[in-house]
């Protein structure tokens, strides 16, 4: 039996010198690949505060400025589970934030840290649909293709 899911999730794209700011998740089916810095919108929270917090929890940087919103989709089938993942993406600036010990409340931090990882580096190997649609962005500009839903069959965690 397939169970069925859908996540939902706001995510930065800060590109500096051909590096992405990525992070590495820790957790969930993007385990130990290379993730955008973002996540799921909190009770009364709308999309920019969402940006706003998960960037910050995830990399330590505050977002400066966004711009050049955009919305996709990707279905991962993983185990008999299928997840429809809705992704929102916002080019984002970003400036080292001072206090370097932020709390969170009542839940886990699923990135283990952020680095700048090069563009050519990453692919379906080391990375999440969601830079894998960033990558396709990048790579085929305005093709109507890039607004099809992309789809992952037996996605494999890595452990």
């Amino acid at each position: 039996m397939t169970t069925y899911k859908t996540h939902f999730g706001v995510y930065g794209v800060c590109i500096r010198e051909e590096k992405l700011l990525c992070i590495n998740k820790n957790t969930g089916p993007y385990k130990n690949r290379y993730d955008l810095p973002g996540g799921s919108p909190k009770k009364f929270e709308g999309l920019v505060d969402t940006l706003e917090r998960e960037v910050i929890e995830e990399t330590k940087f505050s977002v400066t400025e966004y711009s050049k919103v955009r919305c996709y989709d990707s279905f991962i089938q993983q185990d008999g589970v299928i997840v429809h993942h809705i992704f929102v993406l916002y080019n984002i600036d970003i400036k080292k934030e001072n206090n370097n010990q932020l709390e969170l409340l009542n839940e886990v931090n699923d990135s283990s840290g952020s680095l700048w990882v090069e563009i050519e580096k990453l692919n379906i190997g080391n990375s999440s649909p969601v830079i894998l649609k960033l990558l396709q962005e990048i790579e085929n500009d305005n093709s109507q293709t890039l607004l099809e839903v992309s789809s992952y069959k037996n996605w494999i965690v890595k452990e």
